[in-house]
């Protein structure tokens, strides 16, 4: 029954929303110094991927026409920033809600995504874990995965693909090489409603 729920809404996502996907590579260093930080001083468990709902977040606030859905011919943006986090599970690819992100504090975030991810892996989770979300983030970098096009997740109009980290040889300010870690992200986005310029500035 999951799986034809999982078949039934990608498949319209595919039939009906205009897919588009851009990829850019963001430097990791401070985002990953950020993520040692918060876990070492905060009371919580915080990893990268909580950090990167935080930035998420504070993107969605200066381009709030990705905090959406669009049904029915109209385009219905939000002010609660409710993430769906892409969850691997037995029964197949779950998305619970982190709500309203961008009120909480990174600790309150970490914990939030932990406890639904939790009772989704546990099958303990409810409808409402699973409604409601604006935005979706999917993670395919624990696999080693470069680049993909993720799926949006109707009715959303966008969702944002995290891939694998890698060190690159980059251009220091001073004109030599330096190493740094490199983060892909893909952003695939229904261009019905939104153009490929918002979303490369988002």
């Amino acid at each position: 029954g999951t799986r034809r729920t999982i078949a039934g809404r990608l498949g319209e996502s595919y039939r009906n929303a205009v897919h588009v996907t851009e990829l850019m590579t963001a430097d990791a260093e401070k985002l990953r110094a950020a993520a040692d930080a918060a876990d070492a001083t905060l009371d919580a468990d915080v990893s990268v991927v909580d950090v990167l709902l935080v930035a998420l977040s504070e993107s969605l606030s200066e381009h709030p026409e990705f905090n959406a859905q669009y049904e029915d011919d109209v385009h219905r943006l939000y002010e609660e920033h409710n993430v769906c986090v892409a969850v691997d599970t037995d029964q197949g690819l779950l998305a619970p809600v982190v709500r309203d992100v961008g009120e909480r504090s990174l600790a309150s975030v970490a914990d939030e995504r932990r406890a639904v991810t939790d009772r989704v892996l546990a099958g303990e989770h409810s409808m409402a874990d699973l409604s409601g979300g604006t935005i979706t983030v999917t993670n395919l970098g624990p696999f080693g995965v470069e680049s993909f096009d993720p799926v949006i997740n109707p009715p959303q109009v966008a969702i944002l693909g995290v891939n694998a980290v890698a060190e690159r040889a980059v251009p220091a300010a001073d004109g030599t090489v330096e190493v740094r870690r490199r983060l892909p992200l893909n952003l695939s986005f229904d261009h019905r409603v939104v153009d490929g310029a918002d979303a490369a500035r988002f």
